[in-house]
């Protein structure tokens, strides 16, 4: 977006390029869709493993003070990390069935409780800030639609509904429901709608989250209306921008002492849904170690694929859809081509047994 920006299109081309995307995806949802039978528990939970060692860097980096800050890595934001990852795990483990669902919740508080006094916190956003505050359509005048921005927010489009196949796939897993096509499809809709309306309301791109999955894991709590809740209560920040400046001013160390929990939640789910793969050969081992080294490769190496072109970046440098497109293709590869005469036949857990289409299906009951 800062290449559309700065080459001449300037944010109309932004924005034009981000709603021609957002429909794009709403359109494209259904394809995704029937590609659900492309996902058995050897793809699934890899991808699900892919996803929470994918976002340790990022609890990582608020443990440490949060990327940018002055004191970043001091003993005191690492301290009180601890301590809130300490809180989480005590109310978990010996506090009543209710208040263990929202533990994290209560450590982030008593964390925040802390830090306040400890000089942690910076309300100077909170002063600084309208009550009211609402979003203008169309801003920054009306949006373009250049043919080279389009193209590249496309690309972009592809890697996130990728992305967000993965983080519905994985609540699925975590929430023991079956991940039917249309559920797929209807969540891809959302992003698509969601984008749109970012385009028109001068934002950007929308996706799925996959922070978000930790929570469901961590809490167990699957209600789709705590989740409407939730964002009817985002809504409000939105148009009350001095209570959003509140919330923004929660330190990183304490975010960060919550998500090594969450995140962590998240790649042990996928080490949980890969217990279910039958690993005696070498082929689904294979599968889910290169597709994780893939995936792990640009979060470990940041620069890896900086000469290669934008397009190659863009899908690449996100570990998650690297490491989904890999495990499909590695997949199929393995489990699904015809072996030939005296080599290793395909696996099960992995498109095989049966025959393609039987062994799809039984895939498909098994992982959602």
């Amino acid at each position: 977006m800062v290449l559309i920006g700065t080459t001449g299109g300037g944010l109309p081309a932004i924005y034009g390029s981000v709603i021609v995307a957002g429909l794009a995806i709403m359109l494209l949802a259904p394809v995704f869709g029937r590609l659900l039978r492309f996902f058995p528990p050897l793809v699934t939970g890899t991808v699900i493993l892919i996803i929470g060692i994918s976002l340790l860097p990022v609890a990582g980096n608020w443990v440490a003070g949060g990327v940018g800050s002055a004191g970043f890595g001091a003993p005191k934001n690492i301290a009180l990390a601890m301590f809130v990852l300490v809180v989480v795990l005590v109310v978990q483990r010996f506090a009543p069935a209710f208040l263990s669902r929202i533990a994290v919740l209560i450590g982030i508080g008593v964390g925040l409780a802390v830090a306040i006094p400890f000089g942690f916190t910076d309300f100077e956003g909170v002063g600084d800030a309208d009550w009211v505050g609402i979003s203008t359509p169309f801003h920054f005048g009306a949006p373009t639609f250049e043919f080279s921005a389009i193209v590249s927010m496309l690309v972009v489009a592809l890697v996130t509904m990728t992305e967000t196949t993965g983080d519905l796939i994985a609540v699925g897993e975590m929430a023991d429901r079956r991940v039917e096509p249309r559920s797929l499809s209807d969540g891809l809709r959302a992003d698509g709608l969601s984008t749109v309306l970012g385009g028109i309301f001068n934002t950007f791109p929308y996706t799925a989250y996959a922070q978000n999955v930790g929570l469901v894991g961590m809490t167990r709590v699957r209600s789709r209306w705590v989740v409407a809740t939730a964002g009817g209560i985002l809504v409000v920040l939105g148009l009350l921008p001095k209570l959003g400046a509140v919330v923004a001013a929660v330190p990183a160390p304490v975010l960060g002492g919550a998500g090594l929990v969450m995140f962590g939640t998240v790649a042990a789910s996928g080490l949980r849904t890969l217990t279910r793969v039958d690993f005696k050969g070498n082929h689904n081992l294979t599968v889910v170690a290169v597709s994780v080294a893939m995936g792990v490769l640009p979060v470990g190496v940041p620069t890896i694929y900086a000469k290669f072109p934008d397009w190659f970046q863009t899908v690449m440098n996100s570990g998650i859809s690297a490491g989904c497109l890999t495990a499909i293709v590695l997949n199929l590869l393995f489990n699904h081509l015809p072996a030939k005469a005296g080599s290793a036949a395909p696996e099960p857990d992995g498109l095989a047994g049966g025959g393609a289409e039987e062994g799809v299906e039984k895939s498909r009951e098994e992982v959602v």
